[in-house]
């Protein structure tokens, strides 16, 4: 198993250019796998031309695109392997023999030959390499990636620059600042990673989407594999519990479905930040003042989230 990065690449697919290396040196097969991505977009738009200047129709794709359709299915076959962070490919790498996981990537192989799909496919396991399983603190959950150009990079609510902070993720802002009083509103900032650094695991229960289609691919899998992610920070043996956001009544459901023991671990329940509920029980919720007080008594001075990480200019 090779060495994983820390940070991640994002496809020209999404944003039209290759963002900042890891301040590691970045891991060879994962270089090789956005270069095999950036491989798929070329030919994608060749094919594209293809059809828009000859007529064809998209159910002429196979014929049109054998080179893509390789490199797809080879990408696809080891992914996990390639970009998921060590210890959580330990942990969960009996999941992917299972049926449902290889139907799943079955799915996935067909959906990529024909749509767009976001995150890249570098990035869709890119929650495990910022947030080893032995470093969760706190599991924010979401439902889908976001399906707009330049937005899902794999970490649940976040966006990497220079996109629009979304709705929802300033509504976190405004809870985070009501909460923490020395945390100020970012302005432009949406990327979280920092704070999956530090221990914030922002998991979407799927983690794939169609290019404008929210939703679209609920209940090819998933769900499934989320909820053994989830199942596998539970019973961590080396943890005295985690605090688990779950906002709307999706992620409600989810961790009522996990048998998470609250005996041991905190769920925190509310809706959702999305601006169509945000002021029915999210904001003023308390759920970050809560979470921090929890761990500091739990693990003592030091265990908290140190929230204002995102006011501070990124270390180089």
């Amino acid at each position: 198993m090779p060495k994983h990065v820390e940070e991640h690449t994002e496809s020209v697919m999404i944003s039209g250019q290759v963002a900042k290396a890891s301040r590691r040196s970045t891991n060879a097969v994962v270089q090789t796998t956005l270069t095999k991505t950036l491989t798929v977009q070329s030919v994608k738009k060749k094919n594209v031309k293809e059809r828009k200047k000859g007529g064809s129709s998209s159910n002429d794709l196979e014929a049109l695109s054998p080179e893509l359709h390789a490199t797809v299915a080879a990408q696809l076959a080891s992914l996990e392997k390639d970009t998921m962070e060590q210890s959580w490919y330990n942990s969960l790498h009996a999941e992917f023999e299972k049926s449902y996981f290889r139907k799943l990537k079955e799915f996935l192989e067909t959906e990529m030959k024909a749509n767009t799909v976001f995150p890249s496919l570098n990035n869709i396991y890119s929650w495990s390499r910022y947030t080893p399983l032995n470093s969760v603190k706190i599991v924010i959950l979401g439902q889908d990636p976001y399906h707009n150009v330049g937005q899902a990079h794999g970490l649940s609510f976040s966006v990497l620059p220079p996109t629009k902070i979304p709705a929802s993720l300033r509504n976190i802002y405004k809870q985070i600042a009501t909460d923490i009083p020395s945390f100020v509103i970012p302005k432009t900032e949406g990327d979280l990673s920092r704070l999956a650094k530090l221990g914030v695991l922002w998991l979407n229960t799927s983690l794939t989407v169609r290019a404008h289609q929210a939703g679209s691919h609920h209940g090819k899998g998933w769900e499934t594999f989320t909820a053994q992610v989830l199942k596998t920070v539970v019973s961590r043996p080396d943890s005295n519990g985690v605090v688990f956001m779950a906002w709307g009544l999706p992620a409600s459901k989810t961790c009522n479905n996990i048998g998470i023991d609250e005996t041991k671990h905190l769920v925190l329940k509310s809706a959702h930040p999305s601006p169509l509920s945000a002021h029915r029980g999210f904001l003023g919720n308390g759920h970050f003042k809560r979470a921090n007080e929890w761990l500091k008594e739990k693990y003592g001075e030091g265990a908290e989230i140190d929230w204002t990480v995102l006011n501070r200019p990124e270390e180089k």
